[in-house]
């Protein structure tokens, strides 16, 4: 995508539902939503859906984009699972548990496809991660180890929407790095009561809502991915915190950041709060510095996109757009995303000109 620092707003075009839950198809009869996307060594673009089967049992799917004439998405070809619930740490009991949530990342510079997800096991939703080198046979790598930092041991949080920068950074240290985003909640589950329990917030945060986090792993240290390490990452820097009305509940990372002459560019999503006690998920845009991520360059004052349509409005959760997958196509952006945690949709994102240093839908 062509894109100059100047160029920061979108104009959004719904393209509509792309993948609905497959009739007849156990693994889906609760829906299938928030797909990882990623183009494929032969040139495709492929989705990981979560798959939802009876009792929230979720799985991750892979599916082939189909494209009309005008090389738009327009329908998904079903592959098969990528993963399905297998590890101790993917597992509750027999039946309970789950993959669910992907988000892939290529790592150009040693050629291998890695999968951050969430895994719903006996220590509740924590992220683990996958690889692949075809993205057809996936190895895991367990379980995210966070390092104790800010005073806290941040691996007893509840942790979220996981995803690698696709390029090398320098960390706080000056060291070459993989970049983690990341979504922690100041809450550890509580296995017995199956539930969660407020957690002691690190050390100089004081807004105990979820937030955005980003945390960083050595070039040096890469040994999980030959199976003989957990993933270590440390250096957790404070990322985002909600700032806005449409996003005062929390906030939380949506798509894998691309690449921009402006910087990292990133969906993320917000929640608001109904009266009622329901909640609203829209989408909006970070712009991070593509030499150090932890700076916010531009953010969303307002949505850029939200729940309109009646799929994204009913479903498994009432007014959800969850944004988790991103393309670059046309001078633009395909983002797929999950629409009342039951489905599927894209909207096209066109750059459109804007004063520097905004980010505003």
């Amino acid at each position: 995508m062509t894109m100059s620092p100047a160029t920061i707003e979108f104009s959004v075009e719904r393209l509509g539902l792309l993948m609905a839950p497959e009739p007849g198809n156990p693994w889906e009869v609760e829906g299938v939503l928030n797909p990882a996307g990623i183009v494929g060594p032969d040139g495709h673009y492929y989705l990981f859906p979560r798959c939802v089967g009876a009792g929230n049992y979720s799985r991750i799917g892979v599916a082939r984009v189909l494209r009309d004439a005008l090389g738009r998405p327009s329908d998904v070809e079903r592959l098969g699972i990528a993963l399905e619930p297998t590890a101790a740490y993917e597992i509750i009991r027999p039946g309970e548990g789950g993959c669910e949530d992907p988000r892939v990342t290529y790592l150009a510079c040693i050629g291998v496809y890695v999968m951050a997800y969430t895994a719903l096991g006996p220590s509740g939703p924590r992220v683990a991660l996958a690889s692949s080198r075809d993205l057809r046979t996936w190895s895991r790598h367990g379980l995210v180890d966070f390092g104790a930092e800010h005073g806290v041991e941040f691996n007893q949080y509840v942790d979220k929407d996981a995803m690698l920068l696709p390029g090398i950074v320098r960390g706080p240290d000056g060291t070459l790095a993989l970049a983690m985003l990341h979504r922690p909640i100041y809450e550890t589950y509580d296995a017995a009561n199956a539930w969660c329990v407020p957690a002691p917030l690190p050390i100089g945060v004081d807004d105990d809502r979820p937030s955005m986090w980003i945390s960083y792993c050595a070039v040096s240290d890469l040994a999980w991915l030959d199976g003989s390490a957990p993933a270590r990452f440390t250096q957790h820097h404070l990322l985002a915190r909600p700032e806005h009305s449409w996003e005062e509940y929390r906030i939380g990372g949506g798509t894998v950041p691309v690449l921009t002459p402006s910087g990292w560019l990133t969906l993320y999503h917000g929640v608001r709060l109904y009266p009622d006690g329901g909640r609203c998920y829209q989408a909006g845009v970070l712009l991070l510095d593509r030499d150090d991520p932890r700076r916010v360059l531009a953010r969303s004052q307002t949505p850029l996109f939200g729940p309109e349509t009646a799929e994204e409005r009913i479903g498994m959760v009432s007014d959800v757009v969850f944004p988790t997958a991103i393309e670059e196509r046309d001078g633009g952006l395909d983002v797929y995303y999950g629409m009342a945690d039951s489905r599927i949709g894209v909207v096209h994102l066109a750059p459109t000109t804007a004063a520097a240093g905004e980010c505003a839908a």
